[in-house]
């Protein structure tokens, strides 16, 4: 749905659409079995057996992958929420994708026909926590002093600029940068919602929409994350940038959100959640009304937690409790809910999250960056949350960096190694970061999961030399060395380029550009 006064974009083949089919065939390719959901009691994990004789195939609901049952263990057991087994690697495999669906896996050489994966295939990423319009803040605020909220000052100017014309061009750029990184879906934490000075759009929902079209455009998924912001602190109005975030009061929020929902109901590519930006932004008595609208549609609903301490003390002093206290007191924590951050956490919050199943993304690169501090991803994941990977302020857009990166933060924080294997931390960028976003049939090669294959190349100087597998992604590939990007059985970036926006960094550069004189 195009917003009035929006030019016309060049038309594109509908990324969106589902039914596309196809055959790839995957020099290698990172395959798993099935792990407990949400709602089920964890078990022990079943690796995917060998291919066996080549030929052999796996088709039909409920195959686990190659060999058949998958039956057999390897001494991994799941020991709660997060936990994921092992993979396997295979090598030679034809996949066979219909109406966006893998439909059948086979070992054997490739047939005329297939798509040709030269590389390391792996199930398409999951950027669960971005905020598109700040990455027009690269190299602009990396260097220098200060602190978050100065920061946030040079972030709000930008946030000032944008209209939903310049939002689609800096957004449909933006995630195009993101395929060509692997990314399959974006979790946008959208807030922007209406003209300077507050006052509603002609369509209440056109920067929404702007964002649901540029990821259409750059043929990947999106799970607009429609974002309640109605204060700029504990007992405090909304500050000028702000008024463009506020719909003034939830239940305003939640009918323009539903408006937004109805909307985008025949756009295969989209869904939509609920977001509240913190609870320095949205007051309690407020909270329930957000976390209601979520739980009657069954959608993911996501919350910045604690990523400041001055956060934490002030919902002490205005209600007595930490953040995740308050939010669980309304009935927002839950295997529905996702926490960003988590930084300045007391052991309380950590077993509150765990205890409720709560899911936790992470942002190593931006809380780096914004000098947040090291969050207690380890303890949580233990505790019983899982645990998710977002860019967020997109100081790199690069989830190898991001999985990695909470290894590592884990490993200055405890001066101990070796927290997470590579395959836990590559679900975390996968199947865990999907189904946070509320498709959890994605994230995964197997039979029956949405068709989402990420090329990594084994012949840059990054890669060349370790053994293909889970570790030489997470712990040696960037962004840099994805190759090809298959989204819903369709190919979006092929040999390094993107094929509907074939030259991103010019797009980048003329949307940049665009907003800064305007």
């Amino acid at each position: 749905m195009r917003a009035a006064g929006r030019r016309a974009e060049p038309a594109v083949s509908a990324p969106e659409k589902s039914g596309a089919s196809g055959r790839f065939w995957a020099r290698y390719a990172w395959t798993e079995g099935a792990r407990p959901g949400p709602s089920e009691p964890p078990g022990p994990f079943k690796p995917l057996g060998p291919s066996g004789v080549p030929g052999s195939e796996v088709s039909g609901a409920g195959a686990s992958g190659f060999g058949g049952s998958g039956a057999g263990t390897s001494g991994a057991a799941s020991s709660g929420a997060g936990d994921l087994g092992t993979g396997v690697l295979e090598s030679g495999v034809l996949i066979e994708v219909a109406e966006g669906r893998v439909t059948s896996l086979r070992a054997g050489s490739a047939p005329g026909d297939a798509v040709v994966l030269d590389g390391l295939v792996l199930p398409g990423l999951a950027n669960a926590h971005s905020h598109a319009f700040h990455r027009a803040l690269r190299g602009a605020t990396q260097t220098g002093g200060g602190t978050f909220w100065t920061w946030r000052e040079i972030m709000y100017r930008v946030a000032s600029a944008l209209d939903p014309d310049t939002y689609l061009d800096l957004a449909r750029a933006v995630y195009a940068e993101m395929a060509m990184a692997g990314i399959t879906c974006v979790g946008e934490f959208h807030y922007l919602h209406h003209a300077p000075g507050g006052t509603p759009y002609a369509d209440p929902n056109a920067m929404g929409e702007a964002l649901v079209e540029a990821a259409a455009q750059a043929g990947v998924r999106i799970t607009l994350l429609d974002t309640c912001y109605l204060s700029s602190g504990f007992g405090a109005g909304p500050d000028t940038t702000q008024l463009r975030f506020s719909d003034g009061s939830a239940e305003a929020w939640a009918e323009r959100a539903e408006s937004l929902a109805g909307a985008l109901k025949a756009r295969d590519h989209a869904r939509v959640g609920a977001a509240i930006h913190s609870v320095r932004a949205v007051p309690a008595d407020q909270l329930g009304t957000v976390a209601a609208w979520a739980d009657a549609r069954r959608a993911p609903i996501h919350v910045h937690l604690s990523e400041q301490p001055a956060e934490n003390e002030g919902c002490l002093a205005a209600y007595g409790v930490t953040p995740a206290g308050l939010l669980a007191d309304h009935g927002v924590l839950g295997p529905r809910t996702t926490a960003v951050h988590a930084t300045h956490l007391t052991d309380g919050d950590v077993a509150l999250l765990g205890g409720t199943a709560t899911t936790v993304c992470m942002c190593p690169t931006t809380e780096r960056d914004l000098a947040d501090g090291i969050g207690p991803a380890k303890d949580l994941q233990e505790a019983g949350a899982r645990l998710t990977l977002g860019s967020d302020s997109h100081a790199v857009i690069d989830l190898f960096e991001e999985a990695r990166g909470m290894e590592l933060n884990e490993r200055l924080r405890t001066r101990r190694r070796g927290h997470w294997s590579a395959a836990e931390l590559l679900r975390a960028a996968t199947g865990d970061g999907h189904a946070s976003l509320g498709w959890p049939d994605a994230g995964r090669i197997e039979v029956g999961a949405v068709a989402d294959l990420v090329t990594v190349s084994l012949d840059s100087v990054r890669t060349a030399g370790p053994r293909p597998g889970a570790e030489t992604a997470v712990f040696a590939a960037t962004a840099a060395d994805v190759r090809d990007v298959v989204a819903g059985g369709r190919v979006v970036v092929r040999h390094g380029v993107h094929v509907l926006v074939p030259d991103a960094p010019a797009a980048l550069r003329a949307a940049i550009a665009r907003l800064e004189a305007s």
